[in-house]
């Protein structure tokens, strides 16, 4: 009947139950059935977030004894077991075998959906959820719901602006530990990704999935907003975009609480705001500088004549892809932004920041000769000329 080998009789009677018990326990939250009322109670920490159980060492939770038993044996377990490519270590020779099939591409696991393979089975069961639709763990505070425990995690932290994470290197603090993960191949220079064509290696498996689509140049853009349709070649593109649709701007400004959609928006933005005046990326060809390397590589095409971005509707051509999706709103006549007030609409948020002034009465720009103000810096430069000819 089953191929287990059992050392004592009582053992082999308690494993014929998984074969025999009826699983008449249910969970309220997600339907998902057990053996018995403490499975269930176990099961529901996923849902409720309530982790008992603290390593006395470094004060990390967990939901139960065993995994914190397994954990604690990273305090004290040799990790003597070599990957021979990199010369990681692991605690255990299973480990290892896992690890090396970054090194081996060997993805054993298939989705029998889209026939997408995976590394390790619980990769494939968390994609498979992509399929059912299913988003089984909801913030207590947003109602927001998410695929997974650990993606549950790391949103919770947008409510607390909490980084528990820290870089023992360089002291820099993340919200989850797969960012400290990646942060820390900074300092050791590891980039285990290798494209096989061209050789070139990565610090993340996502950049070097978006590089290759480089040398098939399919055009390939697989991930789409459930939104508008919109498709994107990447996740993080994608993430980034949907936060249009949310009006998610997780970013915020210590100083005048502007919020942005993207980190290095909220950096640059600072630059500005506190005058420091600091333009640290600058052009080989004129040294003129910039706040960001996004500015410093649109400058550039001015140098080459280059316009790579080219519009399939009127041909006219662009010099980075922000602007040519802005252009093409023209003719899709796509006006995504909307003012709360008085429900106007516009085709970019720079506009709608603007229009909003009018009813704020906000005039932001500042003439340093006659105190007058503006709500738009194009009008502040005009009027300068009254004061300089």
């Amino acid at each position: 009947m089953f191929s287990g080998k059992f050392s004592e009789q009582g053992a082999t009677k308690q494993h014929h139950r998984i074969h025999t018990v009826e699983r008449t326990y249910l969970c309220n939250v997600c339907n998902k059935t057990f053996k018995s009322r403490a499975y269930v109670e176990l099961h529901q920490r996923v849902h409720t977030g309530e982790r008992p159980y603290c390593c006395d060492v470094c004060n990390k939770t967990f939901r139960d004894t065993g995994s914190l038993k397994a954990h604690q044996l990273a305090h004290t377990v040799e990790r003597r077991y070599l990957c021979n490519v990199c010369n990681k270590t692991f605690k255990s020779r299973a480990y290892v075998e896992l690890h090396q099939r970054v090194h081996t591409g060997e993805r054993p696991y298939c989705c029998n959906v889209c026939n997408k393979t995976f590394k390790v089975a619980a990769g494939l069961r968390v994609h498979q959820l992509l399929h059912t639709g299913e988003r089984p763990y909801c913030c207590d505070i947003c109602n927001k719901t998410f695929r997974t425990t650990s993606n549950l995690k790391d949103h919770r932290h947008v409510h607390f602006e909490e980084r528990p994470y820290r870089c023992d290197i360089c002291n820099k603090t993340f919200k989850t530990t797969s960012y400290l993960k990646d942060h820390r191949r900074v300092h050791s220079g590891e980039r285990p990704y290798r494209c096989d064509v061209c050789n070139k290696t990565f610090k993340l498996l996502e950049y070097l999935k978006t590089h290759q689509r480089l040398h098939i140049r399919t055009g390939e853009r697989p991930y789409c907003c459930d939104v508008c349709n919109k498709t994107f070649r990447d996740t993080s593109s994608l993430k980034v975009h949907q936060r249009v649709h949310a009006g998610e701007r997780p970013y915020r400004c210590a100083l005048c609480n502007k919020t942005f959609k993207l980190l290095r928006y909220l950096k640059a933005h600072q630059r500005v705001h506190i005058h420091t005046g600091e333009r640290p990326y600058c052009c080989d060809v004129c040294n003129k500088t910039f706040r960001d390397t996004g500015s410093l590589k649109v400058h550039q095409h001015v140098h080459v004549g280059q316009r790579p971005c080219h519009c399939d509707v009127c041909n006219r051509t662009f010099r980075d892809t922000s602007i040519l999706n802005l252009h093409q709103r023209v003719h899709t006549g796509e006006r995504p932004f909307h003012c709360d007030v008085c429900n106007k609409t516009f085709r970019d948020t720079s506009s709608l920041n603007v229009h909003q002034r009018v009813h704020t009465g906000e005039r932001p720009y500042h003439c340093d000769v006659c105190n007058t103000t503006f709500k738009q810096s194009q009008h502040l430069k005009v009027h300068h000329r009254v004061h300089t000819g």
